[in-house]
């Protein structure tokens, strides 16, 4: 019987081209609605919200990334001509004090500038603006946001990154709609999900992690960087699930069913926003090397 649907699958006809076109376009319409959630989320996307002087609402948005080649403005709308307001930072996860930087009026914005840190390095900041109704805490007066700084990846490596692993996702949600509905497809488009996965994220991953945050891999077993163990993970499921396609008598059935499994696992991860729990640089660390001497990344 099974071998009689997957003949019925391979059969060309119109039916069966139309559910091809279809099937294609809901899973690039969902890698793209999966690249589109990565972009517009995560502890790296500068921080909106509006805050009120005198009856009238102003935006802002205040910056969560930055380069660790030179300092990172930091500007909100400014509520009137005379008005004043103070930038406060410190490193993140320290004790330093805060250091206090009075903001400048440039073109109907007040501005400060965080100054820039080593790849990794955090700061966490606060803005207060002086307004005629006492000061105004942004975005609250109890609250800080926390940016982190990051070397320059060069663009060829960047998007191959990039593209292999959106592409992955692609090739993943393709093959778990031949699972429910092509199964003759089913093993072409694993195999070329978990191919550009290892390339996109366990070859170029670490290569882009390096380049712009100074270590290859900060996941499982050195560390808990997030994106670097969801990537492993969705890669050993993969890995798995394509092991499953090759060994021999194994039942169809569990073998639609582990790619199923493995594109549901792949969507979970990419629903994970980027960046959670990423490389973070240990002040501690940094503080002992220059107190021995040592070479160290400039503040």
């Amino acid at each position: 019987m099974e071998e009689a649907v997957q003949r019925t699958d391979a059969t060309p006809g119109s039916g069966g081209r139309v559910r091809t076109v279809v099937l294609w376009i809901v899973a690039a319409t969902l890698m793209l609605g999966a690249a589109a959630f990565q972009r517009l989320t995560g502890p790296t996307v500068a921080l909106r919200g509006t805050f009120e002087v005198s009856r009238t609402a102003y935006r802002y948005k205040l910056p969560r990334a930055g380069w660790s080649y030179e300092d990172r403005r930091v500007s909100i709308p400014s509520p009137g001509p005379h008005a004043a307001g103070t930038l406060y930072y410190k490193r993140y996860r320290t004790d330093d004090p805060l250091t206090a930087v009075p903001l400048e009026v440039d073109d109907e914005t007040l501005t400060g500038l965080l100054p820039r840190q080593p790849a990794a390095g955090k700061l966490e900041y606060t803005v207060v603006v002086d307004g005629p109704d006492g000061q105004i805490g942004i975005p609250d007066r109890d609250a800080t946001v926390v940016i982190r700084f990051k070397d320059a990846v060069p663009i060829f490596v960047l998007l191959p990154h990039v593209v292999f692993m959106f592409f992955a996702v692609l090739y993943g949600l393709r093959a778990g709609f031949s699972a429910l509905l092509q199964p003759s497809s089913m093993p072409r488009h694993a195999w070329l999900a978990l191919a550009l996965m290892t390339v996109g994220g366990m070859i170029l991953g670490p290569v882009v992690q390096k380049l712009a945050f100074g270590d290859f891999w900060t996941g499982i077993p050195f560390g808990y960087d997030l994106t670097d163990n969801k990537t492993l993970l969705m890669w050993v499921v993969w890995v798995i699930t394509c092991g499953l396609l090759l060994a021999g008598r194994v039942p169809d059935r569990l073998r639609r069913g582990a790619v199923l499994v493995a594109t549901v696992v792949m969507m979970v991860v990419y629903l994970i926003p980027h960046s959670l729990r990423g490389s973070e640089l240990d002040y501690t660390q940094l503080d002992r090397a220059a107190d021995s001497g040592e070479s160290a990344p400039p503040p």
